[in-house]
């Protein structure tokens, strides 16, 4: 049961040529597999341009001269390529029919969670520090002299992991430790400190788990050098192995929509042991993709902001057909139709669609250079349009502000126009908003408040100007539109599924419709929030629509389990962070405390004497100290943060 040769050695062993070409032609994927069959010694192949194997012999029989081979077939990479697309251009299942029948066959095993010891070229091991250097509760980034790890010590028990979050890098020594787990202080997600895996997002890896011994008094640390330097950990995933039924239209999961909520979802079934068929569809053209990034670091390449690489996908048997779109579900025959009128029976459906842009309703709206910043191929297209141009952005919107930030050091002039008197005034109030107002103006962005646009103005077919119902006209290269979205659930209005009034999938706290075996997450749905005495929100985070698509596979999967995290979300611009926690919609007042003008402050948002969430600029980590908190059940007061009195940070508060 070698390798695979490049040439096989003549003989009796080889397999029948007619069933190894039907074989390479048929199989679907660049995947290995293994099966049985017993052939006729007498045929010999003559053709081996297809694909190449290695066999070993079992057992032989002298009366028919059949010989039962292990088979392992590799198709070229060229052939690959072709076999991975199906008739309609879309990645096809993993299946091979013999005489017109589906086949089951088990996919070849791979060691996926490795022994990070086994190799001792791989392994350090060092004194990072006395044991009474470190109290209960406390962390401390230890060098082991090829990369760092977090030390950890609570209970008196120490631990060693990762010191990097996994998401965007954040130093973990600065976060929270709480309850056996460690938070990320920019932007919230949660390790266990006994296991290194991730149990709030954003971010899809989890940290790498070092051992600690005590000798002497003295703390040791034995680590993978490849883990200290990547920093990061895939948990073990299954694959898929129950192929006998599949044909192209049919899954047993069904994901509509490759988001966040969409990936995590895939990912935690396969991280459950889950190993039936997974199919997700989009309507973009790129693999699942970091979009928060989108506004914020415009000219990327999809390489930079790829979720995971192609091969993870491949690896995983996580099925994504790109370009696609669902217009209808048929609940009753278990059916999504798509627009070029294929269609996929499914057992499981999670409905993960996001949201559509708001367009401008105004005259001239069909004009050229007019984005929304809603696909990669947008963002580009507008950075290279404003480059040493003038660029309008419309809406004062977390999209169109990141927006507006990011082209200062790109165009020539920044506009952004926008129908309230501040920018952000509902989320994070009149006093925050301007002082981020300023901040925008100081880095040269004019500003055109209490406004409309009215029409957009072109020349040859491309946008010249602006025109505002101010009666102001804005010289324009390119315009962006930040103005809000809808629910991307139109297509569902049919169908049965519960909509509220504004559109959004209704769920509840295991995030499944009114339908058996349907279930919904991120942007598009309306959920019970635990925070607010489960009222039915809608929350567009990153961070949400992580765990919403978490805790959907795990009640496909009929774990029984119900959403409590605590909402996080951050934005960027000039190189400043702002980071939010909690839900602050209906706040009736606003506390700051530190300095607006320096933009170092946290602002405490409160309704009824109780803090609702929370927003700091420079004040890292006490966003994901109150979220931890919030997470604890743990009610904040008004008069404590009015008096400035903390202790409702270390648990001593009501």
């Amino acid at each position: 049961m070698g390798g695979c040769f490049s040439k096989p050695k003549p003989g009796p062993d080889n397999l029948h040529p007619t069933v190894l070409k039907e074989l390479a032609e048929e199989l679907s994927a660049p995947l290995r597999l293994i099966f049985n069959k017993s052939w006729n010694t007498e045929d010999v192949p003559e053709d081996w341009k297809k694909a190449e194997a290695s066999m070993s012999v079992f057992k032989k029989s002298k009366q028919n001269s059949l010989v039962e081979v292990k088979i392992e077939v590799v198709l070229p990479e060229k052939e690959r390529a072709k076999e991975e697309m199906s008739p309609n251009g879309k990645a096809s299942p993993i299946i091979y029919k013999a005489n017109g029948t589906s086949r089951h066959y088990q996919l070849e095993e791979h060691p996926i969670a490795m022994n990070p010891y086994r190799n001792v070229k791989d392994v350090v091991e060092a004194s990072v520090c006395h044991v009474k250097d470190l109290d209960n509760g406390q962390m401390r980034e230890v060098d082991l002299g090829c990369g760092k790890a977090l030390l950890v010590k609570e209970n008196g028990e120490f631990y060693a992991l990762g010191h990097k979050c996994p998401h965007y890098g954040a130093p973990l020594v600065k976060g929270v430790l709480s309850k056996g787990r460690v938070r990320c202080p920019w932007h919230g997600a949660c390790f266990n400190i006994g296991t290194g895996d991730i149990e709030d997002f954003p971010g899809l890896d989890s940290l790498p788990k070092f051992q600690v011994k005590i000798e002497k008094e003295k703390v040791y640390i034995r680590a993978s050098k490849q883990a200290l330097q990547t920093q990061r950990r895939t948990k073990v995933m299954a694959k898929c192995i129950s192929l006998s039924n599949y044909n192209i239209s049919s899954t047993n999961v069904l994901i509509i929509g490759a988001g966040p909520a969409g990936l995590v979802c895939a990912e935690t079934l396969r991280q459950e042991g889950f190993s039936d068929r997974i199919v997700m569809c989009t309507m973009d053209r790129h693999l699942p993709y970091d979009r928060p990034k989108l506004s914020k670091s415009m000219d990327c390449h999809p390489d930079q902001i790829a979720l995971r690489p192609k091969e993870f996908f491949r690896m995983y048997d996580i099925e994504v057909l790109t370009e696609m779109q669902v217009v209808a579900v048929d609940i009753k025959n278990k059916t999504a139709v798509f627009k070029d009128g294929f269609k996929m029976e499914y057992n499981k459906l999670l409905l993960a669609t996001g949201s559509t842009p708001k367009s401008l309703n105004c005259k001239g709206k069909e004009v050229e250079n007019v984005f929304n910043v809603w696909t990669l191929e947008d963002a580009n297209r507008v950075v290279k349009l404003a480059t040493s141009k003038n660029a309008v952005v419309v809406g004062a919107s977390f999209l169109g502000m990141e927006v507006a930030a990011y082209l200062t050091e790109k165009a020539h002039s920044v506009s952004v126009v926008e129908l309230e008197e501040i920018p952000f005034k509902k989320f994070f109030g009149e006093k925050v908003g301007r002082a981020i107002m300023k901040m925008f103006e100081n880095n040269r962005v004019k500003f055109y408040m209490q406004t409309e646009v009215s029409e957009l103005r072109e020349q040859d077919g491309k946008l010249k100007e602006v025109v505002l119902k101010s009666g102001k006209v804005l010289r324009a290269d390119v315009c962006v539109i930040g103005i809000g979205a809808t629910p991307a659930t139109g297509f569902l209005k049919q169908s049965g599924i519960n909509l509220d009034s504004k559109g959004f999938i209704v769920v509840n706290k295991m995030m499944q419709t009114n339908f058996p075996g349907i279930f919904a997450a991120g942007d598009a749905v309306a959920f019970p929030l635990a925070l607010r005495n489960n009222k039915k929100v809608n929350i567009p985070h990153w961070q949400m629509a992580h765990m919403q698509g978490r805790i959907a596979a795990l009640n496909m999967l009929a774990h029984g389990t119900e959403i409590s995290t605590v909402p996080y979300l951050w934005t960027a611009m000039f190189g400043k962070s702002i980071r939010y926690t909690g839900h602050g919609e209906g706040f009736d007042d606003v506390i700051i405390q530190g300095d607006l003008d320096e933009l170092k402050f946290v602002a405490f948002y409160t309704k009824n004497d109780e803090v609702i969430a929370v927003a700091s600029m420079n004040y890292d980590p006490i966003v994901s100290k109150v979220a931890d908190v919030m997470g604890a059940g743990r009610a904040i007061r008004k008069r404590d943060v009015e008096t400035g009195d903390m202790s409702w940070l270390t648990g001593k508060g009501s």
